[in-house]
């Protein structure tokens, strides 16, 4: 993916994030991810019915990465079984991590394939992959 695409991928998701919106429905699970050496902190909040994810909203505060990271992962993930999302969010951090990765799963979650190039970037970009992934397995498990 070119640059120039990949910038405004990312900023069209941080300046209009998809579904950024607090829920107080008890039909939601809800979860915090935080970044203790910056300003991250975003509530996710997932629906999960008849084995499927019918929503995603998240609130918080959180900087042009992770904001246009956890806009992506929802717009990616809203439809898909727990299961098909573990798979993405899988390869997602095997992109992150320089990992041999399937790249045709991932849509706009490539805007961050060179993220690894800053390490300290690629925290913001995985960190609502890590409470989603923590509500999906435990999820699974049931």
């Amino acid at each position: 993916m070119d640059k120039e695409i990949k910038r405004e991928i990312i900023m069209e998701n941080y300046l209009h994030p998809y579904h950024k919106e607090e829920t107080k429905d008890s039909g939601y699970i809800k979860v915090n991810s935080n970044n203790e050496s910056c300003i991250d902190n975003i509530d996710l909040y997932i629906k999960i019915e008849n084995d499927k994810i019918e929503d995603i909203k998240f609130a918080g505060e959180a900087c042009a990465i992770s904001t246009a990271s956890t806009s992506i992962m929802i717009k990616e993930l809203i439809g898909k079984t727990p299961t098909e999302a573990l798979k993405y969010i899988c390869e997602f951090e095997q992109m992150v991590d320089e990992k041999k990765y399937d790249e045709s799963i991932l849509g706009e979650s490539l805007a961050f394939d060179d993220i690894f190039k800053q390490k300290n970037r690629k925290h913001c970009a995985t960190l609502p992959y890590k409470g989603l992934k923590k509500v999906l397995e435990q999820y699974s498990q049931k």
